[in-house]
This record gives structure tokens, C-alpha cells and sequence, in this order.
């Protein structure tokens, strides 16, 4: 196993519902966070507190520069279609990755002072199922 830096990372999300995923250009981050659901189950005579694990989860959240060339991420964060999605930890690993469906949210920030920047959220639609 072997550590990686995160330069070649990517995101890539289908603009359309039978399309092809595409890489989200200019993005300098994301995360995903992978989490199943916990419920107490202690009862009466137990010498801690029991869990019963639920569904999975997977969330993550994305930020990079504003593409003025798509409107990847903005058609993915309005019409609310869940899409295609795939992360890779390390694009040239082709390999090992994350892949599912999931809906999108998107923001834009503007400032006078500095570059126009987006950020979103997604949530999983689809299990997230890692290969590799």
C-alpha cells in the first residue's frame, strides 16, 4: 500500500441522465464521508451501552474554481436528478475509485478581491461502492 498526494485527484459527474461522466474542471477539493446509521439497543442487565448498526451513508463536499465553460455543476445541483458520480483518489491509479449516484448542490462565491470560487455538497443516491 502506498501513500499518494492528493494533485491528482478527481471528481467526475454525467451531466445528463444517460450520459457519460465527465471531470469536474478546476476543483482543488472534496471529501467523503462514509457513516452507517447507530441506534442504542441497551437493555436491562447490560454492562454498557449496545448498538445495532442501520443503512450506510456516504456524504462528501466539494470546492474548486468556477468553470464558465459547463454547467456541470450547476445543471447537477438544480434540476434534481441523481448522477452518475466518480472519485478518484488518484487519476493516473485508474483502478481504485469511488462510484455511485448522488444529488448535487452547488454555491458561487463572488468577491471584488479574488477569484470566483464554487463549493458544494452531495449525498449518495446509490450505495458508494469503492473498487480497487
Amino acid at each position: 500500500m502506498a501513500r499518494i498526494a492528493g494533485r491528482n485527484a478527481a471528481l467526475y459527474i454525467n451531466l445528463t441522465s444517460g450520459g457519460t461522466a465527465e471531470p469536474v474542471a478546476f476543483l482543488s477539493k472534496y471529501s467523503i464521508k462514509f457513516n452507517a446509521d447507530r441506534f442504542e439497543v441497551t437493555a436491562f442487565g447490560d454492562t454498557g451501552k449496545a448498538y445495532v448498526a442501520g443503512l450506510p451513508d456516504a456524504q462528501g463536499d466539494y470546492s474548486g474554481w468556477y468553470d464558465s465553460a459547463t454547467v456541470q455543476t450547476y445543471t447537477s445541483a438544480v434540476d434534481g436528478v441523481a448522477r452518475k458520480c466518480y472519485l478518484y483518489p488518484d487519476r493516473t491509479n485508474a483502478g481504485q475509485y469511488w462510484w455511485g449516484t448522488a444529488f448535487f448542490d452547488m454555491s458561487i462565491d463572488i468577491a471584488v478581491d479574488g477569484a470566483v470560487d464554487i463549493t458544494g455538497t452531495f449525498a449518495a443516491a446509490t450505495p458508494l461502492t469503492k473498487v480497487g
